[in-house]
Formats: structure tokens, sequence, C-alpha cells
């Protein structure tokens, strides 16, 4: 378990994903990788209001809906760590005053929670001054409905700008930032991004940790069809550095009694000094078993994981 700075969060070392919960994996195989997860000592869950409005039928709240009913039968909301968004739904798009009460009663409603561990702007809303989106943040964690806020998406500059005007008015600041970052797409984050991040003592919980499942190694030269949902996606990663990548984590793996290459590539992002708990979902127990085995990689393992990427 870690502490997640800045905060008394103490998670698991991976943060579950639910972007797929209510769309590639219905509510009892969302329920079974829940159950997997929490049998690890698993209690960090990450998902968002607007997950996945994108799917046609549906309005998003589909996956908080699905991990409040998991909570609620299991009886264990008190032992979980529960990180939602707010900005990006259809229909409560923004940061506005209004925008965020409504946003968080109706996400604390599909969780069927009276709080939020973690409450994250999904993305930067520049036409809202920063006292009325962070003032109000600072009213609902006064009110017990929040305990920590995050930013995603958002720029290396508006980062800075919303904590130093939080630190300036004494009222709570953003204690992390979700933002993409995995082995194969570094240029995202390193530089101005991580530098902040590091100069604020803050951390990064990145999404897409194992790169759409490109970074499970289920992709290889030659192999046309995978049995992914996510195949579309993780394809865009297939070139020639990144094959070469992969054919390093081969070799890593063996030297760690075969472990499974997601967990050598979340445990590549662990020893990235900004991050705390990276972010990888799982559709079946089977893909939650390979995320969520803890590996410490040598720093020569990082050093050439670096060198190739």
């Amino acid at each position: 378990m870690l502490t997640i700075p800045k905060t008394e969060l103490l998670v698991h070392p991976l943060c579950l994903g639910t972007n797929i919960f209510g769309s590639n994996a219905d509510a009892t195989q969302s329920h079974a990788v829940l159950d997997a997860y929490a049998a690890h000592n698993g209690n960090f869950i990450d998902t968002a209001d607007m997950y996945n409005q994108w799917v046609p039928g549906h309005i998003g709240g589909e996956s908080e809906r699905i991990i409040g009913s998991w909570m609620k039968a299991r009886g264990n909301r008190a032992a979980m760590v529960v990180a939602t968004k707010v900005a990006k739904l259809d229909g409560r798009r923004g940061l506005s005053a209004k925008n965020i009460f409504l946003a968080c009663d109706e996400s604390l409603d599909r969780l069927q929670s009276d709080y939020i561990d973690l409450y994250y702007s999904h993305e930067d809303d520049a036409s809202i001054s920063l006292e009325e989106t962070l003032g109000t943040y600072a009213q609902l964690i006064a009110q017990g409905k929040v305990r920590h806020i995050a930013a995603s998406n958002f720029t290396a500059t508006r980062l800075r700008e919303s904590i130093q005007y939080s630190e300036a008015n004494n009222i709570p600041a953003y204690i992390a930032v979700q933002d993409l970052y995995n082995l194969v797409d570094r240029k995202t984050y390193e530089g101005e991004m991580a530098q902040t991040v590091g100069d604020l003592g803050i951390s990064n919980i990145p999404f897409y940790g194992i790169a759409r499942g490109f970074l499970s190694g289920k992709y290889r030269p030659g192999i046309e069809e995978v049995d992914s949902k996510r195949a579309a996606g993780a394809r865009e990663y297939a070139t020639d550095k990144n094959f070469a990548i992969i054919a390093a984590m081969d070799k890593i793996s063996a030297s760690h009694n075969n472990a499974p290459l997601s967990s050598i590539a979340l445990a590549w992002l662990r020893a990235q000094p900004t991050v705390s708990a990276p972010i990888a979902s799982a559709r079946t127990v089977a893909q939650l078993e390979e995320i969520i085995q803890i590996i410490k990689l040598t720093n020569a393992e990082v050093e050439e994981l670096n060198a190739l990427s």
C-alpha cells in the first residue's frame, strides 16, 4: 500500500480503471473483476460521471452505477477509495459552481455513497474563474461530500495557477493529476507537466498505463487477431520501436518468474519519480490477475526501458 502525496489516502499500488464497466464488461463481469481486485486487497477505484456515454444507447453514469451497486452489495464502501470526475458528461459539462454541485450529487447517488474520496476536474474550463471552481470544491469538502480534489487533462500552466490560487486563499488545492502516460507514450506527460508536478510535490495517477492493452504483449508482429474490444486502439502503437520494447520486456519478465508484461509496464510507471498509483482496467478476472501483480524492477531494467522508449 502507498499514501498518495499531500493526502492521508492509503491505496493499493494499482488503481483499477473502470471506463469499460457497463460497456465492454457488463454488470456481472464488472462485479467479478471488482471482487477479484478486492481479494488482492485492492481498494482504489477510478471512474467518471461520463463513463460510458460514448456507447450507443448509453447516457453516462453506467460505470458509477455498477460500482455503487457492488459496494452496496458487499457493504465495503468504507474500505474503498473512490475517484470520480466532473466536467465532460453531456449535460453536465464545465466547472461552474452550479454544474459541480449538481454533478457531485448525481455521482453520489449513482455511487450510493455519502462522499467521494478523490474528485477530479476532468478537464479545464477557462470560461469559469478559479475563484468559482475552487471555491465550490472548498464548499463540497467542508460539507463532507468530497475529501480531496485533483485535475485531469490540464496544462502545466493552469495546474500551477490553480494550486497557487488555492494556497494564496487558504482553500483546498488539487493534490494530483491524472494524465496519459505509459512506456510507449511518454512525450505527452514528460517535460513541462512532469516538472510542474514534481515542483508542486504532487503526483500523477496516469491513465492508459498499459497503452490500451498494447503493453500486455498480446500484440506481436504477424498476429492479426486479438480478442479485445480495444484492439483498434492498441494497434496504434504497433511500430518497430514499440515491438523492440516488447522484446525487452519479454527478457525482463523472464527474470521476474515470467511475470505478465502488463505488470512490467505498470512497474516501469511506478519507478518514475512523479507517479504514485498507475491506472489499468480489466474486462475479465484473468486480465485482472495480470495487472494486479506488483513487480519491482531493478535500476538497470528501468534504464533499459527508458533508453528503448
